[in-house]
């Protein structure tokens, strides 16, 4: 039986990977702060790895075959933490970021490209250079063959805690005229998280190491797709309103955030979603299709008691209802 290190995985990417692991019927040991509680089945150990002491219960807690670490903090965390486990686990996977390569980066860029200036002994500075560090601090106690680096993109789907897909579902709830940002056609490029998670863990398990850019190949989905499944998974009562980019940026709104997953075309939007994944893919990616994503986290948001959970340094997303009105002519 495959004996598996969860650093995190009680919420959104950690939450998948623990399920899936699960699933897969393997033994599963969560390390964590103990703020949420794990899925069932789990052996729960707890420590703060931002705190002196904190990696003290891990080092009593056993051997694994593998590791798999979310951390998106200070890079000291990945340094000590992998430094810990260099000896006591085969292999040790680092869910980083596209975010570590070097503005700006043309559509089409594999793996190779640039990265921004990181250290695995900083402490925490800003997102990217963070993961830039925590990659160089994975594979320096794992070496390049043990330490997979997994370049994620936009992540969405069932438990998103940054509230991008689960804003656009609330949004076409709601009903009525909506700003449907433009063009129609513009190609996206994401990851279902329980498609991450389940790619991760096979890769993981084969001993694949070095740096995977880990989404959707551009254009798997489209902001039309996006959307119109939101607006008819959500029962149909929006009026998706297509409008021209640059009347949206003239009015100030800001993309990305008050509009979650788009940008206008241009140089942020090549760097941002024109990944090459054709290295991934051959590595047996598998992405599911849009509107399952899109129905799967629907259904969840509706069996949830309240709203829906949020990371505390992450933004609140979405645009302002008047200011929405007000570029519609409402």
């Amino acid at each position: 039986m495959t004996k598996l290190l969860m650093l995190g995985g009680t919420e959104f990417v950690g939450r998948a990977l623990t399920d899936d692991a699960l699933d897969r019927g393997w033994d599963v040991t969560v390390f964590h702060r103990g703020r949420h509680a794990p899925p069932p089945g789990v052996r729960a150990v707890h420590g703060d790895r931002t705190a002196p002491g904190g990696l003290d219960a891990l080092a009593a807690a056993g051997e694994w075959d593998l590791v798999v670490d979310t951390w998106s903090g200070a890079p000291t965390a990945v340094r000590d933490a992998a430094r810990l486990l260099a000896d006591r686990a085969g292999h040790y996977t680092y869910v980083s970021s596209r975010s570590v390569y070097a503005y700006p980066a043309p559509i089409g860029m594999a793996e190779d490209g640039p990265l921004v200036e990181g250290s695995p002994d900083a402490d925490a500075t800003a997102y990217a250079e963070d993961k830039a560090g925590g990659e160089l601090a994975a594979t320096a106690a794992f070496g390049g063959d043990r330490a997979l680096l997994v370049r994620a993109g936009l992540i969405v789907g069932p438990y998103e805690n940054v509230g991008r897909l689960p804003w656009w579902l609330n949004r076409t709830a709601r009903g009525g005229p909506t700003l449907a940002p433009g063009p129609r056609d513009l190609a996206l490029q994401y990851i279902d998280v329980r498609d991450l998670a389940t790619w991760i863990l096979d890769a993981a398990r084969a001993g694949l190491g070095g740096p995977y850019n880990a989404v959707s190949p551009l254009g798997h989905a489209t902001t039309g797709s996006l959307l119109e499944a939101c607006a008819a998974v959500t029962g149909g009562r929006a009026e998706l309103r297509w409008t021209d980019p640059e009347a949206i940026v003239e009015a100030g709104i800001e993309p990305w955030t008050e509009l979650p997953m788009w940008l206008p075309p241009g140089e942020l939007y090549d760097h941002m979603v024109g990944g090459d994944v054709s290295k991934a893919l051959a590595a047996g990616l598998k992405c599911r299709p849009v509107e399952q994503t899109v129905a799967d986290t629907w259904a969840w948001l509706q069996s949830l008691d309240g709203p829906p959970p949020h990371r505390p340094d992450r933004p609140a997303k979405g645009v302002d209802p008047e200011r929405e009105a007000a570029l519609l002519g409402l």
